[in-house]
């Protein structure tokens, strides 16, 4: 009965923008760390970006000042903001909701072509 549901994904030019929204959804469900992934064609699944329930965040070196995550606790949304997109982000963005309790839940998977 655990759904997350990811929006926001897209096509755009080099140097654009984008943000990714999570929401995820059940009774009295406690998210402790939302995360990111994305999987380009030919390549493993990577970690993109974490956020904790302090809001601690982690990034994984190729995003490193151009994303930013974040979440709204009350409605159990994770957020990826993109900025200054490479035609190397294209992919396709997975979040995932890990809960001490309930273990971890995937997005469906939302699609992020950047174009030079």
């Amino acid at each position: 009965q655990v759904q997350l549901v990811e929006s926001g994904g897209g096509l755009v030019q080099a140097g654009g923008s984008l943000k990714l929204s999570c929401t995820a959804s059940g009774s009295t469900f406690s998210i402790d760390v939302i995360s990111w992934h994305r999987q380009a064609p030919g390549k493993q699944r990577e970690l993109v970006a974490t956020i904790n329930t302090a809001g601690s965040t982690n990034y994984a070196d190729s995003v490193k000042g151009r994303f930013t995550i974040s979440r709204a606790y009350a409605s159990n949304t994770g957020y990826l903001q993109m900025s200054s997109l490479k035609p190397e982000d294209t992919a396709v963005y997975y979040c995932n909701a890990f809960s001490n309790t309930l273990g971890g839940f995937w997005g469906q998977g939302t699609q992020v072509t950047v174009s030079s």
